[in-house]
């Protein structure tokens, strides 16, 4: 293990390596580190080292006994719309389902955040008419449009 630190994320039905494949065939300089087989003697459990753009994560596919949540998710802020765009559609694609606010669960029921880093300065802008627009936008949004934000905040219009 290169990471002391890693985000673990369990999965119980036996498709974590290849969750971890598909993540990593979608985000530039990731890759599978290791992948460990065993038995417990309660069972066959598999452990998945891997990384994501450089950050460390690790699949335990050991069975039913915990299940993913969205009360912990992968946050990918992206340089542009384009970008956004083709990583909802391939996360939401084949069973994933749309959220509010760029948040999306994948086909293996792991939570996304998926939005433009556009979208972090106008809703953390100084500027608090700014921040407050971009929000307002923001919430009524499933996938980030970056352009209706921008459109939301440049407007005269106050709610």
């Amino acid at each position: 293990m290169s990471h002391t630190i890693r985000t673990c994320l369990w999965f119980r039905d036996g498709r974590g390596q290849e969750a971890a494949s598909f993540y990593c065939s979608l985000i530039p300089n990731s890759k599978i580190e290791n992948v460990f087989v065993g038995d417990n003697g309660y069972g066959v459990f598999s452990v998945i080292d891997f990384s994501l753009g450089g950050v460390p994560y690790q699949i335990l596919d050991a069975g039913p006994m915990f299940t993913l949540s969205e009360a912990v998710s992968i946050s990918v802020a992206t340089e542009d719309q384009a970008e956004s765009d083709r990583l909802w559609q391939a996360l939401t694609c084949q069973g994933g389902e749309e959220s509010v606010c760029g948040w999306l669960k994948d086909r293996f029921g792991v939570s996304w955040q998926i939005f433009p880093k556009r979208l972090g300065e106008l809703t953390m802008s100084a500027d608090k008419e700014v921040s407050r627009k971009a929000m307002a936008a923001m919430m009524k949004q499933k996938k980030i449009n970056i352009a209706e934000i921008e459109a939301a905040v440049r407007s005269e219009y106050s709610e």
